[in-house]
């Protein structure tokens, strides 16, 4: 006879979190019963932001964004820092606080536990661009316009920045109209939630783009005294803000020098508006990329006229409504529960139209900031460069607060929405294409890495940048993918400038192993390499040179061939490991 088997506990109450989960799932069903178009609409504005933000990701082994394999090597510092095997330790410090671009290196380390390292960057980079149209929805709510709207988000998203690699920029616009959204949501209705999400939001902004966080500081103060008339509040938001700025305080302690404001003497350069085309849709030598931002402009257009007209609608009927005929006004006031003494029913709804008409103030606001950025700060500033061309996306990302709601009759919002949805997947086709070409033209780099062992001592050359669409070159720092996938040293990385949460340590620091130092503009000028000055600390090359390699290590035998495959030649140190 078996021991019999005791009782089965009580099941435990669901965690907060799940209970949370669980009640905005019910939420959303409610809402899709009660608002069948509407939550279709959004389905619609979902899979246009999966096809736009994932699809060309996918497509693509490396993605062809210029500084990317440096974000992979950085996010891989993070996630094996304290693995020998990678030998990250010897040679980088991390920073956090004193450089705090963390946000994407942050997840896509902790993605790295379940993911390959190729596959959690990629995942993070698509996580940093969603937040544009994210955060554009969260606005339009705040604004008391359609979420909807947030598909304009994705206009953007493949705008030249992106493909640069500036991927926290991108992340931290996203952000701030996030905390716009959040701030004036918080001030029209306050509650302890709605706190909560807007000192994570301006948390999450401080640590993606250390720059962008005073400029929301400035829009959250900015747009309690802008709606302050209708809502006289201003309490709200100071708790909110207390996280963010300790987080703030301290890092004005503890930033790297390189963080220190450079002096600059700002100077109006209208003439750089003639530029605007230029600095969005220009990354491809692809004539489809030109074509698809016409395309998409038109289906712009065309939506803005069908929310305008609805917009019209809207007045000319409330203008209607609010002036009945003396005799229906009396009536009104007869049947009213106060009497003669009750005031018309335009005086109730007066509030929210004075909101809604100050908060529309804010992102016009913004962009008008953005935009004097764009035409007085320089192209450099300091280390920093292609400072002023990042501007101009901030100033047309904001000045999309100004879009009119969409209409409420079924027969235009439907049109509108599926309108901005397509002229989104324009752009997302093109750069869908241009990727998946790419991907043929790194096979080569993809099959002789992997001769390449754990952890080398690498030091790469890169002669040719033939063999993309990408009008910069997406090959100048591809052989960092060797150390985002196996650890190990490089002739050049990011983490020299100390502008980065990833930095060198000390060369006279014990046990600190860091390569040499390299000249300036190192990366882009190969042809200074010379092997007996640059080659002694390395132990593997990796030469990108359609015609040979060969005569750059004659001076030094111990180098010797190990491969070639495509435009890609590998050489190992004899005895090397």
């Amino acid at each position: 006879m078996g021991t019999p088997s005791p009782p089965a506990e009580p099941l435990a109450a669901p965690a907060p979190a799940r209970r949370a989960l669980a009640g905005l799932l019910r939420r959303g069903a409610g809402a899709a019963r009660r608002e069948p178009l509407s939550a279709a609409l959004a389905l619609v504005v979902v899979a246009a932001s999966v096809y736009v933000i994932a699809v060309p990701l996918a497509v693509v082994r490396y993605p062809p964004m210029t500084d990317l394999p440096f974000h992979a090597a950085e996010t891989a510092a993070f996630r094996h820092y304290l693995d020998p095997a990678w030998h990250f330790r010897e040679q980088f410090t991390l920073q956090p606080l004193a450089v705090p671009y963390m946000s994407m290196y942050a997840l896509g380390a902790l993605l790295m536990l379940v993911l390959p390292p190729v596959a959690a960057v990629k995942v993070a980079a698509a996580a940093m661009l969603a937040l544009l149209p994210a955060g554009l929805a969260v606005l339009f709510h705040g604004l008391k316009r359609s979420p909807l709207l947030g598909v304009l988000g994705l206009l953007l998203v493949w705008c030249n920045l992106t493909h640069w690699g500036f991927l926290n920029h991108m992340g931290a616009l996203g952000l701030f109209a996030m905390v716009v959204g959040l701030t004036l949501l918080l001030l029209d209705r306050p509650s302890r939630g709605r706190q909560i999400a807007l000192a994570l939001a301006l948390v999450a902004l401080f640590f993606t783009h250390i720059f962008r966080f005073p400029f929301a500081l400035a829009a959250v103060v900015g747009t309690a005294i802008v709606v302050f008339p209708a809502t006289r509040r201003l309490r709200p938001v100071a708790l909110p803000l207390a996280p963010s700025l300790a987080l703030f305080a301290a890092w004005l302690v503890v930033r790297t020098d390189t963080l220190h404001a450079a002096p600059i003497a700002p100077a109006l350069h209208w003439e750089r508006l003639g530029e605007v085309p230029s600095l969005l849709f220009t990354s491809f030598t692809d004539p489809a990329e030109a074509a698809a931002a016409g395309r998409a402009a038109r289906f712009v257009l065309a939506a803005l006229l069908v929310c305008a007209a609805g917009a019209a609608a809207r007045l000319a009927g409330a203008g209607a409504d609010a002036a009945p005929s003396p005799a229906g006004a009396g009536a009104d006031a007869a049947c009213s529960p106060a009497g003669a003494g009750a005031a018309p029913s335009p005086a109730v709804d007066a509030p929210k139209w004075s909101f809604a008409r100050l908060a529309a103030l804010v992102p016009v606001a913004c962009a008008i900031v953005f935009l004097g950025l764009f035409l007085s700060l320089p192209l450099q500033i300091g280390l920093w460069w292609y400072v002023y061309p990042r501007e101009i996306v901030a100033a047309l990302f904001l000045g999309l607060g100004a879009f009119p709601d969409l209409p409420r009759s079924p027969w235009l919002k439907v049109p509108a929405v599926l309108a901005l949805s397509a002229a989104a997947v324009f752009l997302g086709a093109v750069v869908r294409d241009n990727y998946r070409r790419f991907d043929q033209s790194t096979r080569d780099f993809d099959a002789i890495i992997a001769r390449i062992p754990q952890a080398p001592r690498l030091l790469y050359l890169v002669f040719d940048h033939g063999g993309s669409t990408r009008t910069t070159t997406p090959f100048i720092h591809l052989p960092a993918w060797v150390q985002a996938t196996r650890g190990g040293w490089l002739s050049f990385h990011f983490a020299v400038w100390d502008a980065s949460p990833v930095a060198y340590r000390p060369r006279e620091e014990p046990g600190a192993v860091v390569p040499p130092p390299t000249p300036l503009r190192w990366e882009w000028t190969p042809s200074i390499f010379d092997v007996r000055r640059h080659g002694a600390f390395f132990d593997w090359f990796l030469v990108r040179r359609r015609a040979g390699a060969n005569h750059l290590f004659a001076k030094d035998p111990s180098i010797v061939a190990v491969d070639h495959v495509g435009d890609w030649w590998l050489y190992q140190r004899s005895g090397a490991p």
